[in-house]
């Protein structure tokens, strides 16, 4: 259960971040009290601005059910790496071999951090 937990934790900051980045991209732009309906209407942002909240509260409850060196490795790593991923799918944004290296290195760190503990 405390796996699944980091995982949905995981999956709201990535999800998160993927939407605030839908919601900033043309036609839509930054919420601003001088175009407050396009504000209101971006619900990109307001999915986003709850998913962060969401991933915090999974967060707040793995820390109840992990170590922190290992709650906040796991779910950091995580959200990066699905991130990059997501960008280059979604997005269309560029994944050179330098950023599969670096995600790469990091996973492999938390692991290194994380393997006696959990």
């Amino acid at each position: 259960m405390k796996w699944l937990i980091l995982f949905l934790g995981i999956a709201s900051n990535a999800s998160a971040s993927v939407l605030v980045k839908i919601a900033m991209t043309h036609p839509r732009s930054f919420p601003s009290l001088r175009d407050p309906m396009a504000a209101l209407t971006n619900w990109p942002f307001w999915l986003g601005l709850a998913l962060y909240g969401g991933a915090f509260l999974f967060y707040a409850a793995a820390l109840a059910r992990l170590p922190l060196n290992v709650a906040h490795p796991v779910l950091t790593s995580g959200a990066i790496a699905t991130v990059a991923l997501l960008s280059v799918w979604l997005f269309r944004e560029p994944f050179h071999w330098n950023n599969a290296l670096g995600v790469t290195l990091v996973i492999a760190g938390v692991v290194l951090l994380t393997y006696r503990v959990a």
